[in-house]
Formats: C-alpha cells, sequence, structure tokens
C-alpha cells in the first residue's frame, strides 16, 4: 500500500482509504463489517472515513469494535460532524454547541481518544462561520482532533473559511476536501482543486467507482445482478439509481476492453484513475465482502499510461458532468444516467 500526504499537510494517509457509507450498520452486521475491515488492515490500508450520521451512529461503533486490538498510533482515522443525527433543533449543523456534543459522541462510539481527521459534512448556512471555525479550533486544541476537513463544499465556502481563519489567527485549519469524484463526476475540476491546490487541501475522492457501476457488473437492459448495491434493501438503491440508465451502462461496458489492456480489472482502473488526477490524496472506497477490498486495495501504486487515460476520455465525455454548480448536489445528475 502506497502513501500519500493529505494535501500539504505533515499527516499521511493510505491511497486507499475504507469507508463505511450505507454498510455497516445498513447492509452489514459486526461480522461482515470486521472481516472487511481486517481485510483492509491486511492489505495496508491505515485510514478509515466514517460519519455520525451513518447509520445513525452505528457505523462508527462498529468501525470502533472492528477496530479494537489495533494499534492506535497506525491508524488515521477520519469521521464528520454536520448532518441530523436526530430530531431536536441542536442535532444537526455547524453550531459549536452541536460541533462539541457531536465531536464527544463520535469519540465514544469509536472508542478512541482523538480522530486523525473532522470533517464539516456539508457548509451550514445559519451559522455563523467564525463560531464554527472557533469550534474547530478548540477542539485541536483540546487534543480531541488532529486535523480538519470539510466534505462537499463549493470553492467560495471554503476559500471564505481559510480567509477567515488567517484573519482570527487561528493555528488550524483545512488540510482537505472530501468530494464525489470519479470518471463519470468531475464537478470539482474547475473551480474547488484548483484553489485547494492552491491552498494546499488535499482531495479525499469518494464514490471513485460511481456506486458500483464502473466496475461494469451493472448491463443494459438486464436486471442487477442478486447481492449487487443495486439489488440490495435500505436507500442504496435510491442513491445507485442515478447513474443505471442504459446509454451509461454502454458506455462503461466500452471501458472493459480498456482495463484489460492495462492488466486490471473495471474497479481497479477506475480507482487508479481517480488517484492519478491532480490534488488526489486518497480514493475512498467501500465493500460489503473481503474480496472487493482485496480487489480495490490492488489499484494501490497503478500508474496509467497516457493512452490509457486517453481512452476513458473518449469513451465517457459525451456523458461526463463538469459542472461546478453541482458541487455538493450528488441527486443532480444527467438524465442520461438515470434509469428511465
Amino acid at each position: 500500500m502506497e502513501h500519500r500526504q493529505l494535501g500539504t499537510s505533515g499527516l499521511r494517509i493510505s491511497e486507499i482509504t475504507y469507508g463505511n457509507w450505507l454498510t455497516h450498520g445498513e447492509s452489514m452486521d459486526q461480522d461482515a463489517a470486521t472481516a472487511c475491515i481486517r481485510t483492509a488492515l491486511d492489505c495496508g490500508i491505515t485510514t478509515y472515513d466514517t460519519a455520525d450520521v451513518y447509520a445513525m451512529g452505528a457505523a462508527e461503533e462498529l468501525l470502533g469494535e472492528a477496530l479494537k486490538g489495533t494499534r492506535r498510533e497506525s491508524l488515521e482515522i477520519a469521521t464528520k460532524v454536520c448532518l441530523p443525527v436526530g430530531e431536536g433543533p441542536n442535532d444537526r449543523g455547524l453550531s459549536r454547541k452541536h460541533i462539541m456534543e457531536s465531536c464527544h459522541a463520535s469519540l465514544r462510539r469509536l472508542r478512541t481518544d482523538y480522530v486523525d481527521l473532522y470533517q464539516a459534512h456539508r457548509f451550514d448556512e445559519r451559522t455563523p462561520l467564525e463560531e464554527t471555525l472557533i469550534a474547530f479550533d478548540d477542539l485541536v486544541r483540546q487534543g480531541k482532533v488532529l486535523y480538519l476537513g470539510v466534505s462537499e463544499w463549493t470553492a467560495p465556502q471554503i476559500g471564505a473559511a481559510l480567509a477567515l481563519a488567517r484573519e482570527l489567527g487561528l493555528r488550524s485549519r483545512f488540510v482537505s476536501n472530501q468530494a464525489q469524484y470519479s470518471m463519470l463526476w468531475r464537478v470539482i475540476e474547475p473551480e474547488v482543486v484548483p484553489l485547494c491546490e492552491r491552498e494546499g487541501l488535499g482531495q479525499i475522492a469518494f464514490q471513485p467507482l460511481a456506486q458500483g457501476v464502473l466496475t461494469g457488473k451493472y448491463r443494459p437492459g438486464e436486471q442487477p445482478p442478486e447481492g449487487s448495491r443495486a439489488a440490495a434493501g435500505g436507500r442504496a438503491p435510491r442513491f445507485i439509481g442515478r447513474v443505471l440508465g442504459d446509454e451509461l451502462l454502454r458506455r462503461v461496458q466500452d471501458l472493459l476492453p480498456v482495463a484489460e489492456s492495462a492488466g486490471l480489472s473495471p474497479a481497479q482502473l477506475a480507482i487508479a484513475w481517480t488517484l492519478q488526477r491532480p490534488g488526489v490524496s486518497t480514493a475512498l472506497i467501500g465493500a460489503t465482502r473481503p474480496e472487493q477490498v482485496r480487489e480495490n486495495a490492488a489499484a494501490a501504486g497503478v500508474r496509467l499510461s497516457d493512452e490509457v487515460m486517453k481512452a476513458v476520455d473518449e469513451i465517457l465525455d459525451p456523458l461526463v458532468d463538469r459542472d461546478p454548480a453541482k458541487t455538493a448536489r450528488m441527486m443532480d445528475v444527467q438524465p442520461a444516467w438515470s434509469k428511465g
């Protein structure tokens, strides 16, 4: 497993990050989650991402349990705060009250004294940015958080936070941006990535497989394979339904020979492509079976040729979305992407 700097910070994270959105606490029980995490550890994955809102805290609990017994200093654990975790008026957002209470709850569930990376899961229009930044800075000063990041913020929002942190003289600042990013969804390229490169923020790219569609297992005109995310219960089909249109699936099938020519599986091709893009520090993958973890982890350290990168663009370009206005609007996909 290769490791990279998280932006220009001193923190090194694994090129592949294991995440547990829509898996731990929803489609997986403790035994299945532990099997995948043990496989991730065996593959050299040291970075693990979760959030307080995933399965309403159950995902953090399962992750903390599965990592029990692993030397804490050998891991980089990331979690998030902002999205609703209850019905109360202060059970959401980036107020000082919610940040402090959510952080303490996450630490209890994760069975740790600190998290390596604490991320603002979305931007909060209702809370003064100054209040949010000072609360985050206090957590860093208390040693409960080592580094700070954001997720799905626009370039103006990130820029405003960085400028205000400098104006306030805060010791801590954001070092990462967790954003949806794949061969198909490139909305961060025009504005977010250039700003982050100038300011030293690394990209934590989630959904590099576009909910599994870029693995090629979904075929146009056919029912989703048994055991796949699209055939599962819970919330997963709602999200993957965005990318099951026949036109999109046909183009993904055209990628299969490109992957084969590079000696890779389609999933490895998609992850390696993401890791090769400017500003990306890590690709965040999810899994429900250990073999998926092993396959995805093997994409670390792969260098794609210019010919392969060009072939990907030629096949997918008509359907690639680069609209920066869609940052943080993951459901706003092109009609050709979705199943009619």
